[in-house]
């Protein structure tokens, strides 16, 4: 008679427990999809490209910033982020390690939209990917203070963050971080397979890493980055699913308790009002002043 294995059966039918998405998370999955789909559209369609023409700006930022934070962990010296009106940016630094800083462009940024796509999937983690975010503006604002196009950027997508956060507390703050999370994503594989493969941007983070790293051309270590970017994506999607797995009334009744909004039932008398907006308003006051 044969000896069965309980524990690699038990362990066989909770791996397919976990990455079986339930009710609410396949509603999560069909307004990801929606998203991809939507983003296409308005991405290659005239004038209806101005819809999301903010996000796209958000997602440069999220490219330098991650240039910033590399070169900022190898010890360069970070002067400034600028961004401009035609969807482009710059991080000049001096010093560090060039070889980790450029390729953390496109690695970070997907890397983010990975985690927000994963935070996607439950409201309380939404929230703390808001307080994220604020952390990300702070330091886009320190070093992108002389640029007037990153404030107006910055200071409106604070404003879509608390509305949405006061939205059935919090639940529209949910898919508001998982668009950005999509939208953050196909930036990268899309600008990587037009500077990169197909070669629209000759002075492209990959044509800088070619020349210092050798190795490969430029077009090479595009597909690795756009693989790593692919990677990235369904890594949300799947860390999501399986950490995630409270219904949409368990998240309702979670977040009523976790950071609520002023003036709700879970909230206390006098709570403060979301600490992303108290960090922008402040720097923002600060820096007019200096």
């Amino acid at each position: 008679m044969p000896i069965l294995d309980d524990e690699h059966y038990l362990y066989s039918r909770d791996a397919a427990s976990d990455l079986t998405p339930n009710a609410t998370q396949k509603v999560t999955l069909i307004v990801a999809g929606c998203y991809v789909v939507a983003i296409a559209i308005l991405w290659h369609v005239p004038y209806l490209s101005w819809i999301i023409y903010p996000f796209k700006l958000l997602t440069v930022g999220f490219h330098e910033m991650s240039h910033a934070i590399a070169g900022m962990l190898t010890c360069a010296t970070i002067h400034s982020i600028e961004l401009d009106p035609d969807e482009g940016g710059e991080t000049r630094m001096s010093g560090g390690i060039p070889w980790i800083s450029l390729p953390a462009g496109y690695l970070g940024s997907s890397f983010i939209g990975a985690c927000l796509i994963a935070c996607g999937f439950d409201t309380n983690a939404s929230k703390v990917a808001s307080l994220a975010l604020a952390v990300f503006f702070l330091f886009t604002l320190w070093w992108a203070r002389k640029n007037w196009l990153s404030w107006v950027l910055i200071l409106g997508m604070s404003g879509l963050i608390v509305m949405f956060w006061f939205i059935e507390g919090g639940v529209a703050l949910r898919y508001f971080v998982l668009f950005i999370g999509v939208m953050s994503d196909l930036y990268v594989i899309w600008d990587v397979i037009d500077d990169t493969i197909e070669r629209k941007v000759n002075n492209s983070d990959a044509s800088a890493f070619a020349r210092i790293c050798g190795c490969f051309p430029s077009q090479v270590w595009g597909v690795i980055w756009l693989i790593i970017a692919i990677i990235f994506f369904a890594a949300g999607v799947l860390v999501g699913i399986v950490a995630f797995k409270e219904s949409e009334a368990q998240q309702q009744s979670d977040a009523s308790h976790f950071l609520p909004v002023p003036g709700s039932s879970g909230a206390v008398l006098g709570a403060p009002i979301p600490t992303f907006l108290l960090i922008t308003v402040t720097t923002f006051v600060w820096n007019i002043l200096a």
